[in-house]
């Protein structure tokens, strides 16, 4: 079922300032959870490298200076004041981008685009197709598909990075928490402390997410806000206790002086500083749960401004304390008064919990994403809760996370080497981001080009930076978001690419629809009782594997509905507007056509739904298909070629475009006839030869209205005969018809593709789920049909 449609959409009013300041507290456990612990780890991880200290403080002043203005470019210029109004019908992130990119830009790679996606209500272009200018880019992305697949690996890389730092971020955040401990034990039972005490956090944290967060989720904000409240006074105290002239580190000519003076050194250090905006991503990526104004509010004037006096403060205490500058104790804990040591300690542990629930979230949510762009392997979502619209649970990802998590922690053992992995995956994903809003901006804004350069130049050339020093690390950690990364880009790779290939294998081998309708005349040819739901990614023909059914059992439904789920560049797809509907064949072949269309961030329904769903809109279909073919001139039957190609949205706002009726004819008149459905309690099985087997779990009824106005007595017969044959099909059971599917290479490939297809596809095929499960379909009702792919 649909869970709170709509949630993310953002509200064409404005919210009050009652509730824009609750969504600004909200925010503060979901967006800033991961971004507000990083001073736990910035200074530990910029001074491992061998920075010599000295009397002028110019090293601890140079980082400050880097740290306040990389918080003031990125978080506070680029994310809040720009890349935050490129959302997607309130939506934000990577695919957010995409798809904005895709609707204004024809770039998409995704199979079975239809026109009437078009008119869908979140569809929607800032300026209208016939007025837009064609810019030399668009032309050259539309033009050349290199530069198309090009884009699509390059949302892969963010993906894929962003996966990354769901395994990183948590492993760095609680490890940097606990290591408080530190200052409480001798130098010989630290590793045996710290180290087991954050595995078990860790596990413990990946062992209840299959509880969602929606019964701890309201404490998520005091903690953040308690732990940022804290962060600052600390800060405060520090600044006044020992050096009040620390403000003097925010003149820009420090950081210069700081590289001019640690050359190399200062170089790599920045892979250290680059982690005080970890977490910024999150601001873009989230917005779908609050808007714009709350997320603004809650940064500028409170995230950031403590973030400045948490850095500052630790800055003016090593500035007095130079026997911790080079050792190995450099960190937040040193800074921290010890009366309120053990306090904080404990609240960094749950602030730090709560930040890494933020990103063990988003990868999710990402990879439930990712399947929609058929850019991942089916696996099983869980939706962890009825009234929260998003909040999900991925059994396979969640435990594999947990063990990297863990290995990561056992592996690196400190903070150096977690922080430059983390690096690399964090300005990956924020480079990915700027290039792409680039493209938004002139695409998707039709601003000048040279404001999309200036913005690509400015902030790509500060991420840039930041790349290079943490790409020399490769060595000392920097090595592990790149394999991960390698790994996840075969795997979308490989599976995009055959799911490519079997869509245009089906396309070119799909059967023509007088074959469908000659079916009927072949002796031995039976329609049984039933609806037959036959999948497929086909919008149009009939497909092979129906084909290869009925050539081996010949029987098939006496109500044929070829259905299609398909995946549409958009957020969320109304439940007015998500089925279009259409004849295969004349009225009295009783096949349907159903498309059913999803955005990337919607919610699948069960089967149980959706089967009712689909039920009342085929008798919806069925009457304004009457009320149609009554109001042509002549009242001449449709050629079937001719219903083949029109389809209707049912249920949708009469006022839009329709693709072949006219929905302002909707009836409203008073019943005619009653028509009632009642589903048997029991299970309905078929004949010994396995035709059907279908289990129903609860009675329903249903009442279908044959409208008075319908206009002639003969079609209001044969309205009521096809809705009585839709009853009696929806009593006999109904079957799910499902491609069971092999690929195999052509003879002659390359030794790469079979690589590809033969091994990677057929190995990730058979240990991934399958299309039923991923589909929700009851095994019981499921008949598969076996088909070979020769790509």
């Amino acid at each position: 079922m649909d869970l709170e449609f709509g949630r993310g959409l953002r509200s064409p009013k404005r919210d009050s300032w009652k509730t824009t300041l609750l969504l600004a507290y909200q925010s503060l456990g979901v967006v800033y959870g991961n971004l507000s612990i990083s001073p736990l780890y910035v200074y530990k991880s910029t001074f491992a490298e061998d920075i010599q200290h000295s009397e002028t403080n110019e090293e601890i002043f140079g980082v400050l200076s880097f740290v306040f203005w990389t918080l003031t470019l990125i978080p506070l210029i680029k994310y809040v004041s720009i890349v935050l109004r490129a959302d997607d019908n309130g939506e934000g992130g990577t695919f957010a981008l995409y798809s904005l990119i895709c609707r204004h830009t024809n770039v998409s790679l995704l199979p079975n685009r239809q026109i009437a996606d078009e008119g869908l209500s979140t569809y929607k272009l800032e300026c209208a197709p016939e007025i837009t200018d064609k810019s030399r880019i668009k032309v050259w992305l539309e033009k050349h598909r290199k530069l198309r697949v090009a884009l699509l690996i390059m949302v892969m890389i963010g993906t894929c990075m962003v996966i990354g730092d769901g395994v990183l971020t948590p492993a760095i955040s609680v490890f940097s928490a606990v290591s408080g401990l530190e200052f409480s034990l001798s130098k010989d039972h630290r590793e045996y402390a710290v180290i087991p005490i954050t595995c078990v956090i860790l596990a413990f944290l990946f062992a209840v997410q299959h509880y969602g967060t929606h019964r701890v989720g309201f404490l998520f904000a005091p903690i953040v806000l308690a732990w940022l409240l804290c962060m600052s006074a600390i800060g405060l105290y520090n600044i006044i206790h020992w050096n009040p002239h620390i403000y003097q580190a925010l003149n820009p000519s420090y950081m210069f002086n700081f590289l001019k003076k640690t050359r190399k050194y200062g170089w790599m250090s920045l892979g250290g500083i680059l982690l005080c905006m970890t977490g910024s991503e999150a601001m873009f990526a989230d917005l779908g749960h609050f808007s714009y104004s709350a997320i603004q509010l809650a940064f500028t004037s409170l995230v950031y401004p403590a973030l400045i006096l948490a850095y500052m403060g630790q800055a003016a205490y090593l500035s007095k304390h130079h026997d911790f500058y080079s050792s190995s104790q450099v960190g937040f804990y040193i800074a921290v008064p010890d009366k309120v040591r053990w306090p904080i300690l404990v609240l960094a542990i749950l602030a730090s919990v709560v930040g890494s629930q933020a990103i063990i979230s988003g990868t999710f949510s990402i990879i439930n994403q990712s399947q929609s762009l058929s850019c991942f392997p089916r696996v099983k979502v869980v939706h962890t809760s009825e009234k929260i619209h998003g909040q999900i649970y991925i059994p396979e990802i969640n435990w594999l996370l947990m063990i990297l998590c863990i290995a990561v922690t056992v592996g690196f053992r400190d903070t150096k080497h977690m922080g430059n992995a983390s690096g690399l995956a964090v300005i990956t994903v924020m480079l990915v981001t700027t290039f792409l809003t680039s493209l938004v901006i002139v695409l998707c804004w039709h601003r000048p080009p040279l404001l999309a350069l200036a913005f690509l130049l400015l902030f790509g050339s500060i991420e840039a930076l930041y790349f290079s020093a943490s790409l020399i690390k490769f060595c000392e950690g920097a090595w592990l978001p790149i394999l991960l990364a390698l790994i996840l880009m075969a795997v979308m790779l490989i599976w995009h690419y055959t799911t490519i290939k079997k869509y245009e294998f089906d396309l070119h081998n799909k059967v023509t629809l007088e074959w469908l309708l000659a079916l009927g005349d072949k002796l031995g040819m039976v329609r049984v009782p039933g609806i037959g739901l036959v999948y497929t990614d086909l919008t149009s023909g009939v497909p092979a594997n129906f084909s290869r059914f009925v050539t081996n059992l010949p029987a098939f439904h006496q109500v044929l509905v070829f259905v299609c789920v398909k995946s549409v560049p958009v957020p969320y797809v109304f439940p007015a507007e998500r089925y279009l509907i259409g004849r295969v064949g004349p009225p009295g072949h009783r096949s349907y056509r159903c498309i059913v269309r999803y955005g990337y961030r919607d919610v699948h329904q069960d089967v149980d739904s959706f089967e009712t769903e689909l039920v009342e809109t085929l008798a919806t279909f069925i009457k304004l298909d009457a009320s149609y073919r009554c109001s042509e001139a002549s009242e001449q039957e449709l050629e079937a070629s001719e219903c083949e190609r029109q389809l209707t949205v049912i249920a949708s706002n009469p006022l839009r475009d329709r693709a072949s009726y006219d929905l302002q004819d909707s009836i409203q008149h008073s019943p005619a006839s009653t028509v009632e459905m009642r589903a048997a309690a029991s299970a309905t099985d078929d004949d010994s030869s396995g035709r059907t087997a279908v289990a129903s779990s609860a009675t329903r009824q249903e009442r279908f209205f044959i409208d008075s106005h319908v206009a002639s007595p003969e079609t209001d017969k044969r309205v009521a005969e096809e809705l009585e044959g839709l009853v009696a099909a929806r009593e006999a059971g109904t079957a799910f018809i499902l491609g069971h599917s092999h690929v195999q290479c052509k003879t002659g490939s390359s030794v790469l593709k079979r690589l590809a297809v033969d091994v990677g596809y057929n190995f990730l095929r058979r240990n991934c789920r399958g299309p039923d499960v991923a589909l929700r379909v009851p095994p019981a009702s499921l008949l598969e049909v076996g088909m070979v792919y020769v790509l």
